[in-house]
């Protein structure tokens, strides 16, 4: 199984960005949400972003913060995303991560969780709310399993600060394109661009542009030399989802 940076970086090899679709566990529904995960995967994802319902998602918008209080009063939980990835290991060609905030991963165990999450075949994870500073026991735990910890960076994340993470970053670097929630509006190009400019420096791991992102035509703003390697995608998609549209008509313009 190729890792993140191995997967994100075969899609730079073949000319392409890398798709990192995020999508709520148990969202439409949890009946539906295996369904639409498997359809996702076979609409051309290289990473899928799978969101653990937290009751208060701090970097999330209202799209995917209702997505997930709906989940959680459905029962969905982070033993039933490892329950259901475990029954399903070996049928996603993306990788897994799993994007959530502390509190869960804490109560489950960090040992416990990083055995299962393996098992599972879960190869990352995304933490908004776990800085540097406190993030060294979840790493620790992690590592032996080969799981990776996604470095999250924003536009008001310093080069020093930046090359400070990319001592212990692996996978993938995600760049966040506002200094809002998911789902919002950036119009802060020149921020991107020099954001961009400076985790290049910084990394030498692929960079991922998330938060807001719509359609690719948003990318094409950025000059040459601040385009990122891969695209996050969540509360566009999930609004495409509860429309009931196919998901495959919202990765076309992507694959384009």
């Amino acid at each position: 199984m190729m890792s993140l940076q191995e997967t994100i970086a075969a899609a730079r090899e073949e000319g392409r960005l890398a798709l990192i679709p995020f999508l709520t566990a148990g969202f439409p529904s949890p009946e539906r949400f295996w369904d639409v995960l498997a359809e996702i995967d076979a609409a051309g994802a290289d990473v899928i972003e799978i969101g653990v319902p937290f009751s208060d998602p701090v970097a999330d918008g209202p799209v995917i913060e209702e997505a997930s209080r709906e989940a959680l009063a459905q029962g969905v939980s982070l033993k039933w995303i490892i329950d259901g990835l475990l029954a399903r290991k070996g049928q996603y060609r993306a990788r897994l991560v799993l994007m959530g905030y502390v509190n869960p991963f804490m109560q489950y165990g960090y040992e416990r969780l990083a055995k299962d999450a393996a098992e599972a075949g879960v190869c990352g994870f995304i933490v908004p709310d776990m800085p540097l500073e406190e993030a060294g026991e979840f790493r620790a735990a992690v590592k032996p399993h080969g799981i990776s910890i996604v470095t999250l960076v924003g536009l008001n994340t310093s080069l020093e600060r930046m090359q400070s993470y990319a001592a212990g970053a692996e996978g993938f670097v995600y760049i966040v394109s506002t200094l809002g929630t998911t789902g919002g509006t950036n119009n802060a190009i020149d921020h991107v661009a020099d954001t961009v400019r400076n985790a290049r420096q910084a990394f030498t791991l692929p960079l991922a542009l998330g938060f807001g992102l719509k359609h690719p035509s948003q990318l094409d703003v950025l000059p040459p030399d601040a385009r990122p390697d891969a695209a996050v995608f969540g509360s566009a998609l999930l609004k495409h989802i509860a429309d009931g549209l196919p998901v495959a008509e919202f990765f076309a313009p992507w694959k384009a």
